[in-house]
């Protein structure tokens, strides 16, 4: 089965992507917003794509807080994940913020919350790990 890592601070969002995931899509996730934990998981090879909430509160990264753009950054900057899709989830869904957050951050996608058509987010994030698994 398809596992997603879902790297989210608010416990509430997490649970509603969990169960959309995995009623509507069949797809397995965790969960981690430990920016350690979250390039341990990727490096292991254990998940399809990250879903990554830019505004988070509680990550930090070699003593410094970090938001969702920088840890996307760390990720695309590191050929052992650089390929792992990530794509962006945040309730920043102003003209402009899709293509801002996309070319910050180096980002395979982008979904503004909150998640209103569950079918169509599922669809989306198969539709990037169909796009990253052809060849």
């Amino acid at each position: 089965m398809t596992t997603i890592l879902v790297v989210e601070d608010d416990p509430i969002n997490w649970m509603v992507f969990q169960k959309v995931l995995k009623r509507r899509g069949g797809l397995d996730s965790i969960h981690s917003e430990n920016v350690e934990e979250v390039l341990q998981i990727v490096r292991s090879g254990q998940v399809a794509v990250v879903l990554m909430d830019v505004s988070l509160k509680n990550s930090h990264y070699q003593g410094e807080s970090v938001d969702g753009i920088r840890i996307t950054q760390l990720l695309k900057a590191d050929p052992e994940t650089a390929k792992l899709p990530v794509i962006l989830v945040t309730a920043n869904a102003m003209v402009g913020d899709r293509e801002a957050f996309l070319k910050a951050s180096g980002a395979d996608g982008y979904i503004a919350k909150p998640i209103l058509d569950h079918v169509g987010f599922v669809q989306q994030i198969k539709t990037v790990i169909a796009d990253h698994d052809s060849p």
